[in-house]
């Protein structure tokens, strides 16, 4: 069967062809695979090694930028492992709803420090004695902490459920300044978890 060469806008089925769909295309060959491997090849260490360290560098500091803002701000895959979880978030809202003993030793160690200066044994003896007292106090109240935390979590989550170690946990954040603490508090004082 010969075809019509006369017939340009009619192909084989039947079907019109548009004009514009003949002459319009991509304009330039195909890319053979050779060309793409090519196109995709990089240097596996920059020739400019100088630029490679600076860009490295500052992709890093980046990550550690995001890390340390979303840990602050208590973003669970930023944290540590030591303070990720349910448990772990309700242990740091109790504490940071109470006022410890413990945040306010480094203050306390301040003062005691700045009395052992004093020329006069009396005070130097009275402030170690006032600075023992205060660390005695702090250790009772973490150790009381720690009983109401567990019967806390023992309440919501199941006493077969609590996690080890959440005593601990709670008495180690108890006894950090609130302002230094990591991740911050994010809850008020006083303002208990449920």
């Amino acid at each position: 069967m010969a075809r019509n060469t006369n017939d340009s806008s009619d192909n084989d089925v039947g079907y019109e062809l548009n004009q514009d769909s003949l002459s319009t295309g991509k304009g330039r060959p195909t890319p053979t695979r050779r060309e793409k491997e090519e196109a995709r090849k990089r240097p596996l260490v920059s020739n400019d090694r100088k630029e490679a360290r600076r860009v490295s560098r500052s992709q890093l500091q980046t990550q550690r930028d995001a890390q340390r803002i979303g840990m602050a701000n208590g973003v669970e895959k930023y944290m540590p492992a030591r303070d990720r979880g349910v448990q772990r978030r309700f242990v740091r809202d109790y504490v940071d709803a109470r006022t410890s003993v413990g945040e306010f030793l480094i203050p306390i160690m301040v003062i005691v420090l700045l009395l052992t200066v004093v020329p006069f044994p009396e005070v130097q003896v009275g402030a170690f004695v006032l600075l023992w007292l205060f660390f005695i106090g702090a250790v009772i109240d973490c150790v009381i902490l720690g009983f109401i935390i567990r019967k806390k979590l023992g309440a919501k989550f199941g006493d077969s459920k609590v996690e080890s170690g959440v005593r601990w946990y709670g008495g180690m954040r108890a006894l950090q300044f609130r302002p230094m603490r990591l991740p911050k508090p994010q809850v008020k004082r006083r303002q208990y978890p449920a």
